[in-house]
């Protein structure tokens, strides 16, 4: 029996047509995957569905089928009743669905209280049992808690206790584990597999990853466009697609198990070298220690993968290779010049000057080295511009005028302008889609082809720094636990951490995807 009929279905916005005549259907107990690049309308589908976009200028056609309610005609009031209570959505940051200042045990209760009328008492005992439920131990205690307290997974494990609240017949997760760890993801992808077959619910996953879309529906409909490209079982869909463009997001899709490419040798001197690196934060009984005894060596030419999950100390030992914080202990030697270093950042967005166009931005790293103003230092930046695939044209350009991928190569534009001997690039392909991604881990191949580049690339996507790398480094609670070749720490891992995340990476092979997360039940969870 149908869960979700959508007929037709177009959204615009001025003169945007963000989703152009869309038909799919849902039943009740399975899961559809939306798959498909940013741009491409598949969140604008799922607020449709909760008639989200009533009140925003939005013009919204065709024909919606929600849990009973049409979602088109429906009055605000009929809408209220559809949204939380026979069908839920789950965002991709939790943080900024949670309200800060009020204990999360106290936000369920209160959604709870507001869609069944019960009582304070039992609005708290409904929002401790869904957060046992999603697997938060200790409910009583992480209740009283904030948002703030809680780590990432455990915030959209609250997020997802809160849409399950009222035990809705529809849930629809909007891109739930894009910024997580493969290992944390795996965790929420299992918790909803696992209440999805508890309670009958129908999913709909929103995502713009196939191998979250792989791991856990049924079905896929491939978006492009606002349009649909292709619908189908996953596993027809992921073995034999039939449409090009799935092709090309299949292929673009990094892979733990892909044969090594041929990379040159490394044969440059040390550029530096890091020796019982430590670093502390705070004083006395509240200091912490984020990276701790880390030895390495970086040599001209050469990609240092820097990989682990959150607060592994990644970033903190990126930051003190290009000089950013000083090592509380240990020693940071260099070869025989001292190595000109820069950094492209996880997000474009807070490392570029709203008010200020991009080439002024690309043009900042030359004046600090004494470029003057004038035609010679605009047609720098435009060399530059070019050299990342962006048009000259542009300096005049703002950030929020470019794409997400756009912005990044914006971000290596800058890196590259004083002329560095290396780059460290610290997450800066996770907030892409893969077809993205992909464009800009070429770009960063290409740069270091021809100029020599040494590169630093720290990720939590265990599949990209396998694309991207040389050596490897796998760091732990700030300790380097594994540190080898690609081929030594990818096709023999010594290390049971290792093993551990290289399991938790999701496949494209659902069959696997299913004997892994069985696997992963077997064994007692760790939130």
């Amino acid at each position: 029996m149908s869960l979700v009929e959508v007929h037709g279905l177009t959204v615009e916005y001025d003169t945007t047509r963000a989703v152009d005549d869309l038909s799919f259907s849902l039943n009740k107990g399975a899961a559809l995957g939306l798959v498909g690049e940013s741009g491409s309308g598949k969140s604008t589908v799922a607020a449709a569905l909760l008639g989200l976009h009533r009140g925003t200028g939005a013009r919204v056609t065709g024909s919606l089928l929600v849990a009973g309610t049409d979602v088109q005609r429906a009055t605000d009031e009929e809408l209220r009743g559809l949204r939380g209570a026979r069908a839920a959505m789950v965002f991709q940051d939790p943080l900024s669905s949670l309200d800060p200042y009020y204990a999360v045990g106290n936000q369920i209760a209160e959604v709870y209280r507001r869609h069944t009328r019960a009582g304070r008492r039992a609005a708290r005992e409904r929002a401790l049992q869904v957060l046992d439920q999603v697997g938060i131990p200790d409910a009583a205690r992480r209740a009283r808690m904030r948002p703030h307290e809680f780590s990432g997974g455990m915030r959209q494990r609250a997020l997802i206790a809160m849409a399950m609240a009222c035990e809705p017949e529809l849930l629809i997760a909007d891109e739930p584990t894009t910024a997580l760890d493969v290992t944390v993801q795996a965790q929420i992808l299992d918790l909803l597999h696992s209440l999805r077959e508890d309670t009958g619910m129908g999913l709909l996953l929103v995502t713009h990853d196939v191998g979250v879309a792989a791991e856990s529906v049924d079905d896929v409909l491939v978006m492009r466009s606002g349009r649909a490209v292709e619908r189908g079982p996953i596993n027809t869909v992921l073995r034999t697609p039939a449409e090009s463009y799935t092709r090309e997001l299949l292929g673009a899709v990094p892979r733990v198990d892909a044969p090594t490419a041929p990379r040159a040798a490394i044969t440059g001197d040390a550029l530096l070298t890091a020796t019982g690196l430590r670093r502390d934060f705070g004083r006395g009984r509240r200091s912490v220690t984020a990276v701790d005894g880390v030895s390495l060596t970086l040599h001209r030419g050469e990609t240092l993968g820097i990989v682990g999950e959150s607060g592994s100390g990644k970033t903190t030992l990126g930051r003190m290779l290009v000089g950013l914080l000083g090592p509380t202990a240990g020693t940071l030697a260099h070869g025989a010049e001292r190595p000109r270093v820069q950094m492209v950042f996880q997000d474009p967005v807070a490392s570029l000057n709203p008010r200020r166009s991009i080439g002024e931005s690309i043009a900042d790293p030359l004046r600090a080295q004494g470029e003057r103003e004038g035609a010679r230092l605009r047609a720098r930046v435009g060399d530059l511009l070019q050299r990342v695939g962006l048009d000259p044209a542009h300096y005049d350009r703002y950030p929020h005028e470019f794409s997400g991928g756009q912005r990044q190569r914006v971000g290596i534009a800058r890196a590259l302008a004083p002329s560095p001997d290396l780059i460290v690039c610290d997450e800066p392909v996770s907030s892409l889609d893969v077809t993205t991604q992909a464009q800009v881990i070429a770009l960063l191949a290409e740069i270091q082809q021809d100029l020599g580049l040494a590169l630093v690339f720290i990720a939590h996507d265990l599949a990209v720094v396998r694309q991207v790398s040389d050596r490897v480094a796998v760091m732990k609670e700030g300790s380097v636990v594994e540190y080898g070749t690609v081929e030594e720490v990818y096709g023999a891992p010594r290390d049971p951490y290792t093993q551990r995340l290289l399991a938790a990476v999701p496949t494209l092979d659902p069959v696997v995807a299913t004997e892994r997360r069985t696997a992963r039940r077997a064994l007692t969870p760790t939130w």
